[in-house]
Parts: structure tokens; C-alpha cells; sequence
């Protein structure tokens, strides 16, 4: 009785279709060169709010609202909200925050956030890239080859750093208040807590310490993890359970 051979596993990574990879290229690279062409708060928002428009409503922006209208407050709820000048996020709030920093950002983060929440951001192949470009003008520094997953949320964006490589897995908090570095070839595991500040005894908004937290290059964070403010992971470090399949 004859024997089947087994196959080998391929090695060709899931991949959108030749169109839709052109789309989808041609969509980055235009936001890519609008981010950099425009570096006002206000075009930058009106961008996102262009776009925004177009992925959760499916039409472009311009029909006024018809706010008299009881029946339509939710739509027009959703649509205002889709303009980043309507919007607060919770980095506004802190004392510390740089002003004219995190303006020409806010736009980008909420593009990140809305991205992400629609249902194009379950769209692995497409988040990936996305997400790297708009990280080049969120980031303090963004190296290459970075892969960043789902749900990743951002504080001030302007005070977190990641090298080459470095890997970040869906659903990872990166509190960057007091900054942050992603050394190079490091992997923060689904829902890890990364922090770079803490609170005195009072536990008061006021009081709170600024403490940069460095990972390693090469360092491996477990999932669920929490690297408190001030943190120096070494390279090579593993914190947590790490999978030894993973490394």
C-alpha cells in the first residue's frame, strides 16, 4: 500500500488579493504623503474626519447634519464624532500633557483609535501596514520592520519610542506619559500594561511622577503583564510566561 508524502508546510505568508493589495498600498501611501504635506492640526483633522466619514458611513463628508430632527440625533451623534475637534481623549486631561505636541497628533490617534474599532481593523494584512505609517507621525521614533496588532492604545504618542523589529500584540496599553522605549526585536505579549509614571501616597491627579520605562532589545513580555513606571527591562529579559515556541 503506497504511502502519501507529507507535504511540507508553506511558507507564503495569507495575503489580499493582487487588486485589493493594490488598494489598499495605493490608500497608505496617499494618507502617508497627506501627513506630511500637512502638519496643522486642523487639515490634519479634517483628513481624518474625511476619511472616517468615508469608512463608517460609506459616503463622503459635506450634507449638514438635520440636528432639528429628534429621530436623527444618534446619526448625527456619530457623524460629529467622527471629526477629531469633537472629540476629548483622556491625554487631555493630564497636567502634563505638552500642548502643541499632542495637537498635530490628536488627529492621528483618534484615526488609530477609529481604525482600529471599525471593521476593517479586524483586517490583519492592512492593520499592520497602517498602523506603522501612522506611526511614523505619532511616534517619537518608529523603526522598520515594526509590527503593531489590533487595539493597541496610545497615551501621548510623542514620548514613545520603538526600534526595528519590535513586535506588539493586539489589545497592549502603552501609557507613555513619562515615556517609553521598545528596544529592538522586543515582544510585548496580547494585553500587557506598560506604565512610565505612578502616583504619591495621596493618589492625586497632581502628584503623579513622571518614570521612563525601557524595554530591551530582545526582551519578551508576557501577555497580561503590568511593567510599572520607571522599569528597566534588560535585553534578552523575559518577563511573565513567555511560550519557549514563541522566541
Amino acid at each position: 500500500m503506497a504511502t502519501t508524502k507529507p507535504q511540507p508546510a508553506s511558507s507564503t505568508q495569507p495575503h489580499p488579493t493582487p487588486e485589493a493589495e493594490e488598494v489598499f498600498r495605493r490608500w497608505i501611501r496617499f494618507l502617508d504623503e497627506e501627513f506630511y504635506r500637512h502638519r496643522s492640526p486642523e487639515r490634519r483633522a479634517e483628513i481624518v474626519r474625511d476619511q472616517l466619514y468615508q469608512l463608517y458611513l460609506g459616503r463622503p463628508h459635506g450634507t449638514k447634519p438635520n440636528v432639528s430632527l429628534t429621530s436623527e440625533l444618534p446619526g448625527n451623534v456619530l457623524s460629529y464624532s467622527l471629526d477629531p475637534e469633537n472629540v476629548t481623549l483622556d491625554a487631555e486631561y493630564f497636567n502634563n500633557i505638552d500642548p502643541v505636541e499632542y495637537a498635530v497628533r490628536k488627529p492621528l490617534i483618534w484615526f488609530w483609535k477609529m481604525f482600529d474599532r471599525s471593521p476593517i481593523g479586524l483586517n490583519v494584512w492592512l492593520g499592520l501596514r497602517f498602523r506603522c505609517m501612522l506611526g511614523r507621525h505619532i511616534f517619537d521614533h518608529m523603526g522598520s520592520g515594526v509590527k503593531i496588532h489590533q487595539g493597541v492604545d496610545l497615551t501621548y504618542g510623542y514620548k514613545l519610542s520603538v526600534d526595528d523589529g519590535a513586535v506588539i500584540h493586539q489589545g497592549v496599553l502603552l501609557h507613555d506619559r513619562g515615556g517609553i522605549k521598545i528596544g529592538k526585536n522586543a515582544i510585548i505579549g496580547s494585553y500587557a500594561r506598560i506604565f512610565s509614571h505612578s502616583y504619591s501616597e495621596t493618589n492625586k491627579e497632581e502628584d503623579v511622577k513622571l518614570q521612563p520605562t525601557t524595554i530591551g532589545d530582545g526582551a519578551r513580555i508576557g501577555s497580561h503583564e503590568i511593567i510599572m513606571g520607571g522599569t528597566n527591562i534588560a535585553p534578552n529579559e523575559v518577563v511573565g510566561h513567555y511560550p519557549a515556541f514563541k522566541v
